[in-house]
């Protein structure tokens, strides 16, 4: 099933029991946070908090935090369902003779689905305000007791590449400075930032115009995470993930298109060459993100559905909410991966290593140092780039078994001879690298080793019982009654 907006993922949660409505009022201020962290870590469900503390306005979070919710969100059965739509158009090709021609029109309709569509009006502009605007009337969380404030934690942030005038969408947080004011936290390596940075160049214009909805249908907020390279529009992705187009609603005060069925707007501009302290922000690293300065983002509008719910989420000490998210994006993009590195089998991301810290690829090996070669090229794909530590083990290897990872790869390695390290690129958010942005990163060769390798002695193989007696005492273990 797919969804027109939020209030449908919502009533569907709620008929599958997978959402829980709190009628009594809980403080933004810290309190939110706490039965949210609390919820997902005992795998509970998402939350609906109907009086957040000092609003009318209903606030939702834990929206994504498990994996039945995920598959929800995106209207699957499993997400290597995704994986698979995604490898049938990679591999599609021109189609020989009639018959082919017309077996291929299914495909192509549901390719001119994918993309988003102008409309002229939507629920989002129901309520339209450009003065006396504030922040103040949105439930926006304070989620940690060293935050710097206020964080507007889920937002859609769009704006438009100067060169191409090609549509971004990015989830960047924001800190709320004042009614009418926040940052805008967009790391050195993201598509908002590179647009900042192309106009602040130019010197042609003082501002560059910004629009973030937040609130929306799930593949449309699932879009915004997405690592999709520069010339892959969200709003096209979020069209391929729920089969049907996005339709986008031209905003009141700015130039930018925005989901229509969006719950809430806020329109707006960053003042190019403006810049405040940032933070510090409870990361989902489970460590605070020290304060820095980013641009400042200016309110000039906010348009809201009559009766708006405000979503959000928190970061914190894994799993937590985005723990699932990353897990569903390790599923759907492996195929792309393995477009680009096809001796690629599988990858686990782990909780613990908060996306960026480690990776577990297991390979098909077919030459000396193949392992090597696969770190290198995943450190030159995209967002994966910011992978500190890679470890590259067989084939046979369960990768998202990781205490068979582990097993696999201490027996396996000879430290000197098998870990390697490398410079570069480093995640914003690391407080461990030398340097902001950038410093070492560590790849792990924990596959078997071959004498092309170097490796001259004999190589053990893994104990196993034989399968014929494995048969017999299957027999006997359901007779001596140790079955389940």
């Amino acid at each position: 099933m797919h969804y027109q907006n939020l209030s449908e993922f919502i009533a569907a949660l709620e008929k599958a029991g997978e959402l829980k409505r709190i009628p009594f009022e809980v403080d933004p201020h810290l309190e939110i946070t706490e039965f949210a962290d609390r919820a997902v870590k005992s795998g509970g469900p998402a939350l609906l908090f109907e009086k957040p503390k000092g609003y009318d306005m209903p606030l939702a979070i834990n929206l994504f935090a498990s994996d039945k919710r995920m598959k929800m969100a995106l209207g699957v059965d499993s997400l290597d369902d995704i994986a698979k739509r995604i490898t049938d158009f990679i591999q599609l090709k021109m189609p020989e003779g009639l018959m082919g021609k017309l077996k291929m029109l299914p495909m192509l309709a549901e390719i001119g689905s994918f993309f988003p569509k102008e409309v002229s009006s939507g629920p989002v502009q129901e309520v339209v305000k450009t003065d006396n605007l504030s922040l103040d009337e949105f439930p926006i969380l304070h989620c940690w007791p060293q935050d710097g404030g206020r964080f507007i934690t889920l937002p859609l942030v769009f704006s438009k590449n100067p060169t191409t005038g090609k549509r971004n969408c990015g989830m960047y947080r924001m800190q709320v400075y004042d009614s009418k004011t926040t940052g805008m936290h967009w790391q050195l390596h993201k598509q908002g930032a590179d647009h900042y940075r192309k106009l602040l160049a130019e010197g042609k214009q003082k501002r560059m115009e910004v629009a973030v909805a937040i609130g929306a249908d799930p593949a449309v907020m699932y879009s915004a995470i997405l690592p999709l390279p520069p010339e892959i529009d969200e709003m096209m992705m979020a069209g391929f993930l729920r089969s049907k187009p996005v339709e986008m609603v031209k905003c009141k005060t700015v130039d930018i298109e925005v989901p229509a069925e969006a719950e809430i707007v806020l329109e707006g501009y960053i003042e190019l060459g403006e810049l405040r302290s940032e933070g510090p922000f409870g990361d989902h690293t489970g460590f605070y993100t020290l304060p820095d300065d980013y641009p400042v983002f200016h309110l000039t509008a906010i348009t809201h559905r009559k009766k708006p719910t405000y979503a959000c989420t928190i970061v914190g000490p894994p799993p937590m909410e985005d723990y699932w998210m990353g897990k569903s994006i390790e599923r759907v993009f492996l195929p792309l991966m393995r477009l680009q590195i096809p001796e690629v089998r599988d990858i686990s991301m782990p909780a613990e290593g908060v996306f960026h810290n480690l990776m577990l690829v297991s390979i098909k090996k077919s030459y000396p140092g193949h392992a090597r070669k696969v770190m290198h090229a995943i450190w030159g794909l995209g967002q994966a780039m910011f992978t500190k530590c890679i470890v590259v083990v067989d084939e046979d290897v369960d990768v998202s078994n990781h205490s068979e990872v582990a097993w696999k790869v201490f027996n396996n390695i000879d430290p000197q001879r098998d870990v390697e390290f490398v410079m570069g690129p480093i995640d914003s958010l690391d407080h461990s690298s030398r340097m902001p942005n950038y410093g070492s990163k560590m790849g792990v060769d924990g596959t078997k080793k071959w004498a092309t390798e170097g490796f001259a002695r004999e190589w053990p193989p893994v104990i196993d019982m034989d399968a014929a007696v494995k048969s017999r005492v299957d027999q006997m273990w359901k007779q001596a009654g140790m079955a389940k």
